[in-house]
């Protein structure tokens, strides 16, 4: 659907959902698509993203009582009614069928937790375009939005690295993902056409255009679901933090993307498991290379940028092992598939997408030679989505 019927739509389900649309107000949070620099951002390191044109819109107004009242036309087909509950009631993860709103009530209740007050309740009613378990931080985007949301309808004025941080603190406490700050900060702070370059560990960043010329950002879903909180993405940062662990005992530092690669080649005899030192090695390496991209998009140099991609997608499939052969697939195929200049995955992994750089021209082929060949090959259909590059959360007018 074109935004229009996405709004059309969304104004006719708040008014049967929740009874009046007269006060609902229109709100948008993009996904993300990290060009390079995966697994970095909870190593201190950093990251390249982007804001998509692919996310979730929400309507929302203040309602007479003082609860939260949710509904998300991607996920309650069955229900009639909004999910409800008191602001004061907001203690603990929720299971079952709805289980959701874990998102949204986890970021209510980390601002409670940090002195905001609800003065009145809230209708929110959701409907997103972005594939789930994709990998484009479906996740990250839903909680982005929902503060910005909670800080418009209840004058809260939340900037947006802040409205990253609680959106990180409510996944992280609450929803009991341990992520890093990335993907909340790309849809909190995305600028239209531009990467963002985010230091991770102090929060610093600048923003590069994307002048990709005659090419276009081309994200293909391998269609293999994932979910990071059931799978091994928190033990592969353990694995970090064990090896960080380790050569603090040799070396002071406060995270792992502090040292270079000769820093770590010369430490490396201090991390106990080898296991350890290789994720140990993908964040180092990853980090640098995120750096060198950066560098290498400013100074118009596409083919370093596409080598840095490459290698990227080796790194996570060697050292920090979080591909599948679905994925592996799709990359090997992108490599060599005339008019792309480099490609890897994208998001957490074990399932998800790949980001290529494709020429104009050629995306087209891309995505039915593409398309075709992995299904041959792996059994399965392929998603691609053509992307533009957004602001961050936020208002927007109708």
């Amino acid at each position: 659907m074109d935004k229009t019927s996405i709004v059309e739509n969304m104004y006719a389900k708040f008014g049967e959902i929740f009874g009046s649309d007269c006060g609902a107000e229109l709100f948008f949070s993009p996904g993300r698509v990290n060009l390079i620099g995966e697994h970095t951002d909870h190593e201190g390191g950093y990251v390249f993203p982007c804001a998509i044109d692919f996310g979730i819109y929400a309507l929302a107004q203040k309602n007479t009582g003082k609860s939260l009242r949710l509904y998300s036309m991607n996920f309650d087909g069955d229900y009639h009614s909004p999910f409800e509950i008191s602001f004061s009631d907001i203690s603990a993860k929720l299971t079952g069928s709805r289980s959701w709103v874990n998102y949204p009530i986890g970021v209510a209740d980390v601002l409670m937790k940090h002195g905001y007050k609800f003065t009145s309740g809230i209708d929110i009613l959701y409907y997103g375009n972005l594939p789930d378990g994709a990998g484009l931080s479906s996740s990250a985007a839903l909680e982005v939005l929902t503060t910005k949301i909670f800080s418009e309808l209840s004058g809260f004025g939340i900037d947006g690295v802040k409205a990253a941080l609680y959106s990180q603190e409510a996944e992280n406490n609450f929803v009991g993902m341990h992520c890093g700050i990335m993907d909340q900060f790309a849809v909190s702070m995305g600028r239209k056409n531009n990467a963002v370059l985010l230091n991770c560990s102090t929060l610093e960043y600048s923003y590069a255009p994307l002048e990709l010329g005659n090419y276009k950002i081309v994200i293909t879903n391998s269609n293999v679901p994932h979910s990071l909180v059931g799978s091994e993405y928190n033990l592969r940062r353990q694995q970090c933090e064990n090896a960080l662990s380790d050569i603090q005992k040799v070396k002071k530092i406060s995270c792992l993307c502090d040292l270079s690669l000769d820093e770590l080649d010369e430490y490396s005899y201090s991390v106990k498991d080898p296991v350890n030192l290789r994720r140990a090695y993908h964040a180092v390496s990853e980090n640098v290379r995120a750096l060198r991209a950066s560098d290498a998009l400013k100074a118009g140099d596409l083919a370093m940028f596409g080598r840095l991609m490459n290698a990227s997608h080796v790194s996570l499939r060697d050292n920090y092992s979080v591909t599948v052969p679905e994925l592996d697939t799709l990359a090997s195929l992108a490599w060599e598939f005339e008019g792309v200049i480099g490609s890897r995955m994208t998001g957490g992994g074990f399932g998800g997408c790949t980001v290529s750089i494709v020429e104009s021209g050629r995306v087209k082929a891309f995505i039915d030679e593409i398309g075709a060949e992995y299904e041959r090959l792996t059994g399965r259909k392929a998603s691609f989505y053509k992307t533009g590059i957004t602001d961050g959360a936020g208002r927007i007018k109708t």
